[in-house]
Order: C-alpha cells, then sequence, then structure tokens
C-alpha cells in the first residue's frame, strides 16, 4: 500500500540546511499497524505529513497504492487522500467557529454522505469517546483532552482504509487514551492501516511493528512477537 525509497526532506532557509529526513526506504503493507518512535526533532511529524500528502518530499520516490505521487501537485495529492486517509493530528486542528459536532460531521459532509447517516455516526462518536454532552460546545471551551476526542472522532469517522495518528493520546489520561487505542485496535482488525507517531513505549506495543528515527534515518525495527505483548 505504502513504498518510499530514498525520501529526503530538506528544509532551506538563506543561511541554514537542515536535513530532516535522510534517504528514508520503507514498505507498509496494507492492513499493517505501524507505530514510529523517536526523540523530538528526528522527523517522524515530518515523514507523517508527506505519507498523508499534506507535505512532498525534497528527493526519492513515494507509492501509494502502487502509483507514485511524490511529484504531484497539491491539488492533485488532495484529490488522492480524500476519503482514504484520516489525520489525527497533535495539535488537533478543530475549526473553532464549528461545534463539536460539526468538527466531526465535516468530513462526512465533504464526502457527501446524506444527513440520516451523518447524524448516526456522528451520535456514535460522541458517545464513543464520551464527548455527547460538549456536543455544541466550540474548541475554546474544551480542554486539551477533549479537543484530543473530538479529533480523533474526527480522524475516524469517515472509516478511512489509512489512519495517519500524530500522538493520538498525547492529552489524554490512560483510562482516555486506553480508549483512543482500543478503537484504534478495532479498526485495525476490520481492515485499517494505521501508521501512528507516539513516544509511549506502552502504546507502541499495540502495533505490529515498531521503527525508532534518529536524525532522520531508521536506526531499528521490531515486530510485535519481539517484544513481549
Amino acid at each position: 500500500m505504502i513504498k518510499i525509497e530514498g525520501l529526503t526532506k530538506i528544509y532551506r532557509t538563506d543561511e541554514v540546511e537542515s536535513t530532516v529526513l535522510d534517504h528514508l526506504n520503507l514498505t507498509v503493507e496494507k492492513g499493517e499497524f505501524l507505530s514510529i518512535m523517536g526523540p523530538s526533532g528526528c522527523g517522524k511529524s515530518t515523514l507523517l505529513n508527506i505519507l498523508g500528502m499534506l507535505d512532498s518530499p525534497t528527493s526519492g520516490l513515494y507509492f501509494f497504492d502502487g502509483e507514485e505521487v511524490s511529484g504531484f501537485s497539491e491539488k492533485k495529492r488532495t484529490i488522492k487522500r480524500k476519503g482514504q486517509i484520516g489525520f489525527i493530528f497533535q495539535s488537533f486542528n478543530l475549526i473553532d467557529e464549528l461545534t463539536v459536532y460539526e468538527n466531526i460531521e465535516l468530513p462526512l459532509i465533504y464526502l457527501k454522505v446524506g444527513k440520516k447517516e451523518r447524524r448516526e455516526r456522528v451520535e456514535k462518536m460522541m458517545k464513543t469517546f464520551s464527548i455527547a454532552n460538549r456536543r455544541n460546545h466550540f474548541p475554546q471551551q474544551l480542554s486539551g483532552g477533549q479537543q484530543q476526542r473530538v479529533a480523533v472522532a474526527r480522524a475516524i469517522i469517515t472509516r478511512p482504509n489509512i489512519i495517519l495518528a500524530d500522538e493520538p493520546t498525547g492529552n489524554l489520561d490512560s483510562r482516555r487514551g486506553k480508549t483512543v487505542m482500543n478503537y484504534l485496535v478495532r479498526l485495525h482488525k476490520a481492515g485499517a492501516t494505521i501508521i501512528m507517531v507516539t513516544h509511549s513505549r506502552q502504546y507502541a506495543e499495540y502495533a505490529d511493528r515498531r521503527i525508532r528515527l534518529f536524525d532522520g534515518k531508521i536506526i531499528s525495527e521490531s515486530v510485535k512477537e519481539a517484544l513481549n505483548v
């Protein structure tokens, strides 16, 4: 489903050149659950953004469902990922002018899902993540943990084939964190491909495979059977 070869990302200013990703090679099979770990600044979020076609590499190849997409324009990337990729952003990226209900519903509107089905699916998501009582609140009226749960609900409500999660439990207590992880596991068992960035070894071990980045390179890889999960 996903394959990158020699993927490099360089940020340049007039005075500084920073290599964030350094000739990465990685394959993620359909239906796989992959976790990515590493220190801050090692390139985890940049890699996730490129895999989600929110950004383009400086060089290298990116194959998505067999099609090489690294040179796609922003418009073509948007069309390609629509309905296929769900994002859980570390910074939430909720729309301040929309209520909890409306934020969760928005991806379904883009996909032209009927009003009745939208309502049923939004209600189910809000119940699952215990945010139904906040349905008419705006993001700035929520705690960080509540915003995180809204962001997760919005990301998965379209039932995407691929879920890209950047620290999906970062602002949650252990109980809420396990709720999110258990839901991701359910989606994985139903066939979704999940790529998750996390600092938590505990949550990383939910994945089939775990890689570690350092200075823009993959320095280690392990599979679930070897992690004593």
